[in-house]
């Protein structure tokens, strides 16, 4: 055996499977945004970014105590 038959990788010897064609998007390509919905994304991103989010509340009881 040569060391040109031993150092080959045979898994990368064969071709890769072609793409799943639910991957390539046919159809209609998404309209872009109006300039006043892109103000109202920005407007709503700053709001979530600044505001914090409500904790659920947490019981005073540990297991051991409920049990």
């Amino acid at each position: 055996m040569s060391s040109t038959d031993r150092d080959v990788d045979h898994a990368l010897a064969y071709p890769e499977p072609l793409a799943s064609p639910l991957w390539h998007r046919h159809g209609a390509k998404a309209r872009p945004l109006t300039p006043a919905q892109q103000r109202r994304n920005r407007e709503l991103l700053d709001i979530a970014q600044r505001t914090t989010r409500p904790r659920s509340p947490r019981p005073t009881e540990t297991l051991t105590e409920a049990n």
